[in-house]
């Protein structure tokens, strides 16, 4: 059935679209009658005010966008979960795309968002995005941008994190202290500023401890949808290549549940002969057996922190202020299942 139009009702009246439209609309101008008339006609056709021009009209859609590289995965549903929650408060819809870590796509997207007027744009950049244009386009706009975990640090906006630096070297550290000597690193692609930042934890916790970094103990890991078979893959690899290393420290909790599967199946024993860290405490990390020691990775209070943040732009940007962007940094914690033995207590220097 064809929604109904301001033309059709004013044919039906006798009267003209303007005098219709007025009418809707409250005009001081139009009489109390034909404001009856018009709205009871509305009514019974079951008129509904076309959305775009209302957008129009009062220069906001109540919608944002959400860009986000895989709907799927665990951390990034925990995040949708977070911002829809608080965007249902204020009474926004969100419009999620998934980029499936595409630069091309993403720039796509980013496009159909801007042609849609939303309010605002959330978003969490693609593997393969490594150029910004896209990007600082929509913020020449004065469009409110809110980037959230995988992030550009040279992009001027402003952005909801946690820091994936020290969480590695947490993570590495806990490995050294439960006794590991040779560590090895199932790191993410080598673009995302989170993978980066782990890397760069994971070296730093070996080179404080006065322990060797030796690059050919790191593994890549695209860290999409094959993370899994990604873990089975270096996991083999690495007993190929190396047969003293005793704990890795792994980019993403679903590559790490691929590596404990290929050396369960292997007879590597579990924290026995390899202990291992993950990354995002994922459900799945606390069922896989040996469950799986890892990062918690704060999803939903991070989907809730992008949106707050983002509301405050878009009512910034509806109050004619500048925008005043914020860095957030969430706060992460080491979950210590069974993938770990215990920490080994230091003796005390006398």
């Amino acid at each position: 059935m064809k929604p109904v139009t301001l033309k059709e009702i004013a044919e039906q009246l006798n009267i003209s679209v303007t005098t219709v439209s007025k009418a809707l609309k409250d005009y001081p101008d139009i009489s109390k009658k034909t404001k009856a008339m018009v709205k009871e006609l509305a009514q019974t056709l079951n008129y509904k005010p076309n959305a775009f021009a209302v957008n129009l009209r009062t220069k906001e859609s109540k919608t944002i966008g959400l860009i986000i590289p895989e709907i799927v995965h665990h951390f990034f549903s925990s995040v949708i979960k977070g911002i829809v929650a608080q965007a249902e408060k204020k009474g926004y819809l969100v419009i999620i795309l998934q980029s499936n870590e595409s630069y091309d796509l993403e720039k796509k997207q980013i496009q159909l968002l801007m042609s849609q007027r939303v309010d605002g744009i959330l978003i969490s950049l693609a593997n393969g995005t490594a150029e910004y244009n896209h990007i600082t386009d929509v913020l020449a706009q004065d469009k409110p941008l809110v980037m959230f975990d995988k992030i550009a640090k040279i992009v001027k906006c402003s952005k909801v994190i946690i820091d994936d630096r020290k969480a590695a070297y947490t993570a590495t550290q806990h490995l050294i202290d439960t006794g590991c000597k040779r560590i090895a690193h199932f790191r993410g692609a080598l673009l995302p500023q989170n993978s980066i930042d782990r890397f760069l934890g994971y070296k730093k916790a070996l080179l404080d401890n006065n322990m060797p970094y030796d690059p050919s103990l790191v593994y890549i890991c695209e860290c999409g949808d094959n993370s899994f078979e990604e873990g089975k893959m270096n996991a083999r690899q690495l007993l190929k290549d190396h047969n003293n290393v005793d704990g890795i420290f792994i980019n993403t909790d679903l590559v790490a549940i691929g590596a404990i599967t290929e050396f369960n199946e292997q007879g590597v024993k579990i924290p026995e002969d390899i202990s291992i860290v993950g990354f995002s405490n994922w459900f799945m990390s606390s069922v896989i057996s040996p469950s799986l020691t890892t990062i918690d990775q704060p999803g939903f209070e991070m989907g809730k922190a992008a949106f707050k943040q983002l509301y405050r732009e878009m009512q910034q940007v509806k109050k004619k202020e500048p925008i005043v962007y914020k860095e957030i940094v969430l706060e992460t914690g080491l979950i210590k299942r069974q993938s770990t033995k215990e920490v080994l207590h230091k003796m005390k220097q006398i």
